[in-house]
């Protein structure tokens, strides 16, 4: 059973996300945006957020690409670590939708759930390793001042145990959310799904 965490008001529920703005409906939706739909995620198409940006069909269809190449790879940084730096840098972010979706997809790839209180209660003290205190600085650091990234850091991150082709995977990871989090938050919110 599933240990639910509520703090600061971030959570690991499933939450829904309401838009703000118009959706696109699937039954007038023209031949490409059921394309990139079909193409950007399995729920796609009852999903507000995908709806939403399928009014741009070639945007959404590069953000689906470059996001999935980047958050489901194979090889490089392993899945939770990638998760851990998308958490963080949500939660920084302060998109409640994002961290509710990353603190999951960390649980099913972690096998655990204490790192995810730790970043909800105080993202500048979690984690349970070395390398996952490394990965959490880092994703702070690049989301708050990314112009003051530099080789020491990059440094840390070797030092705790990542590889160049994880630090570029952690990189692309942390840096998606930028985008991926303005959109969350700006379009629309996180609604509570009824039980």
């Amino acid at each position: 059973m599933k240990t639910l965490i509520e703090n600061n008001g971030f959570t690991n529920d499933t939450l829904g996300w309401k838009a703000w703005v118009d959706v696109v409906d699937c039954s007038t939706a023209t031949p490409e945006q059921l394309e990139v739909l079909e193409m950007s995620h399995p729920q796609a198409k009852t999903s507000d957020y995908y709806l939403a940006l399928a009014h741009q069909p070639e945007i959404l269809r590069q953000r689906s690409e470059a996001y999935n190449a980047i958050m489901y790879a194979p090889g490089g940084l392993p899945r939770s670590d990638r998760e851990l730096g998308a958490l963080t840098v949500s939660r920084i972010n302060g998109c409640v939708y994002c961290c509710s979706v990353h603190a999951q997809r960390y649980e099913q790839m972690a096998k655990r759930n204490d790192t995810v209180a730790q970043v909800f209660d105080d993202p500048r003290t979690a984690g349970s390793t070395e390398r996952e205190k490394a990965i959490v600085a880092f994703s702070i650091k690049l989301t708050e001042t990314p112009d003051r990234i530099d080789a020491a850091d990059i440094a840390a991150l070797k030092k705790a145990g990542l590889a160049e082709a994880e630090i570029l995977d952690l990189l692309n990871a942390a840096s998606i959310f930028a985008w991926a989090n303005r959109l969350m938050m700006n379009l629309g919110e996180a609604v509570r799904r009824r039980g």
